[in-house]
């Protein structure tokens, strides 16, 4: 633009290339472009092929192959493995249309495809997809709706083991070097049941025993004393929740407490899941726990912690699975 604008003020065409330290052919390739078609015919165009031109799948195949891997596994398919990477699309695409494609290749099409390499969530193959539809659309709200009639409230519940020997997440190391994390040689562990509601509130229990009937009656003891209006606890179908004891406990306290169980492995529906993983990622950067005792005492701080921060509570109940709780 600058060099057509000297030739338009009456420059030679040899100073202009001087000045611009260009050749006198652009100069006039420039010159030519701005008389047929002004500042719009000067303007870079981009260089190379077009995208999507000469694409060794047409639309069809790629859109074939796109929703493959959306909805089977490479094992669903005939090619080796749960999970699929660049090397198995690529196997894929080989399979299907007698094309090899290189790996990079490969994740050109992946990104265009809008996919990209994600961490999956876990579901089990058990779960009934229609029973779950039905909690979504049905016995959830007719929970919600009975709890409101009632004036009572929802609670969802989980139990929970933490071990000694359990450490997750990362830390920063030397580039080749893997950290070493120092902790007991001794192995013990602790249990907790924690209950949480919409409205911000925690309760919970942690004890060294084994999680059956006697303990869910005394959790149950314990939770109901803390309400003076009847609660509608949810949680999964453990068999300690089902067990003759706790059903005689019901029967006693029908004005107190009223249990509702999930769908079957469904365990992502259940928001008390997240207070379980954020216990589990919380623990380790806090405790050095050398026996049972001490580990019990860091499991009880965390959810007095958590009590006390009713926004972080309510938080849980904004994961993506578990968001239908609010809707």
């Amino acid at each position: 633009m600058r060099a057509v604008a000297a030739l338009a003020a009456g420059r030679d065409r040899e100073d202009v290339a001087a000045v611009f330290q260009v050749s006198l052919k652009a100069v006039d390739k420039w010159w030519a472009k701005w008389l047929a078609g002004g500042r719009e015919a000067l303007v870079t165009q981009p260089r190379g092929r077009r995208v999507g031109e000469h694409q060794v799948l047409n639309e069809v195949e790629q859109q074939a192959v796109r929703q493959a891997v959306l909805d089977h596994r490479p094992c669903d398919v005939g090619l080796a493995g749960q999970l699929w990477t660049r090397a198995g699309v690529g196997n894929l695409i080989a399979k299907l249309y007698r094309v090899r494609l290189t790996e990079q290749g490969v994740g050109k099409y992946l990104r265009r495809w809008g996919l990209t390499f994600q961490r999956p969530d876990k579901r089990a193959v058990e779960q009934n997809a229609e029973a779950v539809h039905v909690w979504h659309e049905e016995r959830c709200p007719a929970i919600r709706a009975q709890a409101k009639a009632e004036g009572s409230e929802v609670l969802f519940a989980d139990q929970v083991g933490i071990r000694s020997d359990q450490v997750t997440g990362r830390t920063w190391g030397e580039r080749g070097r893997t950290p070493i994390v120092r902790r007991t040689g001794n192995r013990f562990s602790v249990n907790a049941m924690s209950a949480i509601s919409t409205k911000g509130r925690m309760h919970f229990m942690v004890f060294t025993d084994t999680f059956d009937a006697d303990v869910m009656c005394r959790f149950l003891d314990r939770l109901a004393g803390h309400f003076e209006h009847k609660v509608h606890l949810v949680l999964d179908g453990h068999s300690a929740h089902r067990s003759r004891k706790v059903r005689a406990w019901l029967a006693a306290h029908p004005d107190r407490i009223e249990l509702h169980f999930l769908p079957s492995y469904s365990p992502e529906l259940n928001p008390d899941e997240l207070v379980n993983a954020d216990l589990k990622r919380s623990l380790p950067m806090h405790h050095r726990a050398r026996d049972q005792a001490q580990l019990a005492a860091e499991t009880r701080r965390f959810f007095h912690r958590r009590q006390r921060q009713p926004h972080i509570v309510r938080g849980y109940f904004g994961g993506p699975h578990v968001r239908y709780v609010l809707e």
